[in-house]
This record gives C-alpha cells, structure tokens and sequence, in this order.
C-alpha cells in the first residue's frame, strides 16, 4: 500500500478535515490553519496558543477551539476571529482540545482533564456550545479524550480514549446531550488519537505510538492498517477513499516544540 507525501515541513499537524472537496490541518506549533490547494499549502488562519482544533458549523463558518485562551473561536474566510464562546471557568479549568460539529449545530469539545504534559493525569470530559451560546458539561470520567467524531447520521458522537486504549460512544439527543455511553472498540496496547468515520459506519483512527492508522469495525475487529516512518496524529477520509493523514517524529517532543519541522501529509489510497 502506498504512502505518499502530500506536504513536508509541518511542525505538528493535527485536525485534518475534509471541508469544500479539500484537505484542511492544523499545524499547532506554527499556529496555523491550513488549507491544501492544488497540492499546496494556503495558511487560512493563525490561532494563538496549543491546543486547537477546528470544525464547520452548518451555515458554513469555521470554528476553532483557543485551548489555553478559554474561547471557542468563529473564523472568518478572511481570518478574522471572534469569540463564538466563553468557556472560562464554564465547565472545567484546564485547556480545550478537541472539536466536532453534529448537522443541528452542537458544538462538542474536549478537555482531557489536567494539564498536560507535565501535571498528574486526571479524568477529562466533554462539553457542548449550543446552538443558543449555552455552555454545559455532558460527559466525564473520560482518560485523556482526543479526537472526536460525528457519525454520518449526525445520531453518535466517538472519542478517542488515548490513556483508556479505548473508543468510546454517545447517543447525540435533539438537545446535544449524550446518552448511552458504550464503549465501540476495545483497542489494548493502542492509544488513539484523531480519528474519522468511513461510509460503512467504521472508523479509521491514528496513533503517535503505534505509528499506524487503522480501520475498527464496532466492537474492535481490526480490518486494515496503514503503516508510517513516523508518529500518525490524525487522520480523515476523502469521499475518493483516500486516508490523509498527519504525522511526525515524536521521539524528542521538545525539539518538536523548538519547531523542527519533521511533519507531514500523506494520502494513501485505501477504498
């Protein structure tokens, strides 16, 4: 299976999104949203501080988390910015991560529950923004949520457990409360990060230890993977069956923050 290099150079992508037939990441250590475009990267905004992650709101606009800023951000196709949310204080003290957008407008963002990466490790949770700007917790006791999804009937939401080595699902009600916790996949010895779901309903997540990204059926079958040189941190699947997917040499993180630029984006062509 081939992997191809999209883009080189990255410092530390992260949100890959598929949003108006193109790739979209954040490379966090740059501050930037990028766009690709014709296989070149456009810098569609700069966010200040790490970390953050952004989606799309059903009317169109870009919202992003502002981690250590406490706010949830809308970002204009001009990158502009305005505070679409107040989360200080709101549910938890610790800085937001990340975002994903069910089609009624529900704004669900993580917190993993302490601070990161130097303090003790301690339960994270999800809030919502509705679509009426109120702030409320609707799910904890989560170990270190990450990435998050929507399924394609915008009826469940599925975080990443990285510490729990575990998917975790909710029922998403009319309201944008989630009900039903299960666990989806069992994933022991793993720790996922970003992840996405396919048009068959599994879910294709990354994994910075791992090094891999691999396709989960509900209830932990392991039905492909897709190997790397490198630690894979997110990843989303193009209508075309391509996995894109961010990656980078995570073994001495503080050169990674110093900005050595050993991030990339690959597509690898899985159906």
């Amino acid at each position: 299976m081939s992997v191809d290099v999209v883009l080189d150079g990255i410092v530390l992508g992260e949100s890959v999104r598929w949003h108006g037939g193109r790739v979209w990441f954040a490379d966090w250590v740059a501050g930037e949203v990028v766009e690709v475009v014709d296989g070149k990267p456009r810098v569609a905004a700069r966010v200040e501080g790490l970390p953050f992650c952004f989606d799309w709101l059903p009317d169109g606009r870009m919202v992003s988390t502002n981690g250590p800023h406490q706010r949830l951000l809308a970002i204009a196709p001009d990158g502009e910015q305005t505070t679409h949310a107040d989360l200080t204080g709101a549910v938890a003290p610790h800085a937001w991560n990340d975002i994903a957008v069910d089609p009624r407008g529900h704004v669900f963002v993580n917190n993993i529950g302490y601070d990161f990466p130097g303090g003790e490790p301690a339960p994270g949770l999800i809030a919502v923004i509705t679509p009426a700007g109120e702030v409320r917790r609707v799910a904890g006791d989560l170990l270190f949520p990450n990435g998050m999804a929507v399924s394609p009937d915008g009826g469940t939401l599925v975080v990443a457990e990285s510490h729990g080595e575990r998917l975790t699902a909710f029922d998403i009600t009319t309201e944008g409360n989630l009900t039903d916790r299960r666990v989806w996949a069992e994933l022991p010895g793993d720790a996922p990060d970003g992840l996405c779901f396919d048009a068959e309903g599994a879910i294709w997540y990354a994994s910075v230890p791992g090094r891999h990204c691999r396709r989960v059926l509900e209830g932990g079958e392991i039905a492909q993977t897709v190997t790397f040189d490198r630690g894979a941190f997110d990843c989303v699947l193009s209508p075309d069956g391509v996995l894109h997917t961010v990656t980078a040499d995570f073994s001495d993180p503080e050169a990674m923050f110093r900005g050595a630029r050993t991030g990339r984006l690959t597509a690898t062509k899985v159906g």
